[in-house]
């Protein structure tokens, strides 16, 4: 199952040593446990991972060799998503949460591309993205981007960060960016509740695009994937198109709908060898809050 991060942007030459980065003492990096942002890193070939993320990617790739086709698609489906908003519904602020380890077009800079004025806050649960994202703000004007270390399954915590309401000016619209992240949100912890939060804080005309892998087309498939990543300490639930369904409850669907993700606006024809919609089993869609 594909991880809550985007892909990478290598800093060092070889894969990371469990010293690779300098982090504060109080955070608990964890170099033998695997994370769903380091494995999706992974999953793209990547440098950004450790021992452990490694050998449960390869565990992972050897029950389903299409996990890596799942994270470019998600990626893809990022791209997409952010130029449509930026670009046709003039949307300005992005709030991008499970936004994992940087790489190439980031959400600022696709935003960017679009309207020079584009903020964005990116939030992610990984220390390791905190490092990162420290580099990578780098030189960037801080009135249009910040970086919260914050989990989804507190939503308040992102919304009372200071940091979040210094960048982003909650009296216009933002987008919600959700990307293959709530797939690892158990039902026990409120994935739902989580995602009302949010979108009830965003004033109207913002807009939610999420993205969440699904059983519906291939269910032995992703009971073995969910069991797999709980064995190595990682939550995950995969859900059907009506439980997607739910967490655009209240919210007008953006031209096409519901849709596969490799059928969510692809732009050009399709190639022949463009994975099929049972390939991928990821959904996605963006709505527009009234």
């Amino acid at each position: 199952m594909p991880g809550a991060a985007r892909s990478t942007r290598p800093q060092q030459g070889d894969n990371m040593s469990d010293d690779a980065f300098a982090l504060p003492p109080s955070v608990a990096l964890r170099p033998d446990q695997p994370h769903p942002a380091r494995l999706y890193d992974y999953y793209l070939k990547g440098k950004d991972n450790f021992p452990a993320d490694r050998a449960a990617g390869e565990i992972m790739l050897a029950h389903d060799r299409l996990l890596r086709v799942v994270a470019q698609e998600n990626r893809a489906f990022l791209g997409r998503a952010v130029k449509y908003l930026a670009s046709e519904a003039g949307v300005q602020q992005f709030l991008d949460i499970g936004t994992g380890l940087p790489a190439a077009n980031n959400t600022h800079e696709v935003a960017q591309a679009a309207t020079r004025d584009a903020r964005v806050v990116y939030v992610d649960n990984d220390p390791i993205v905190l490092t990162h994202a420290r580099a990578l703000l780098d030189g960037l004007p801080p009135s249009q981007i910040a970086y919260i270390q914050a989990d989804l399954r507190t939503p308040r915590q992102i919304l009372d960060d200071p940091e979040l309401r210094r960048v982003l000016d909650f009296g216009r619209p933002i987008a919600l960016l959700l990307i293959a992240v709530l797939h690892f949100v158990e039902d026990r912890d409120d994935p739902y509740g989580a995602v009302a939060t949010l979108v009830d804080s965003l004033p109207p005309g913002s807009f939610l695009a999420m993205s969440h892998v699904t059983h519906d087309l291939d269910p032995a498939r992703w009971k073995r994937t969910e069991e797999l990543y709980r064995q190595h300490g990682m939550t995950a639930q995969s859900r059907t198109w009506g439980q997607f369904d739910e967490f655009f409850k209240g919210l007008e669907l953006v031209a096409p709908g519901r849709q596969s993700i490799v059928k969510w606006r692809p732009g050009e024809t399709l190639p022949e060898d463009a994975p099929t919609e049972q390939d991928v089993s990821c959904y996605a869609a963006i709505g527009r809050k009234p």
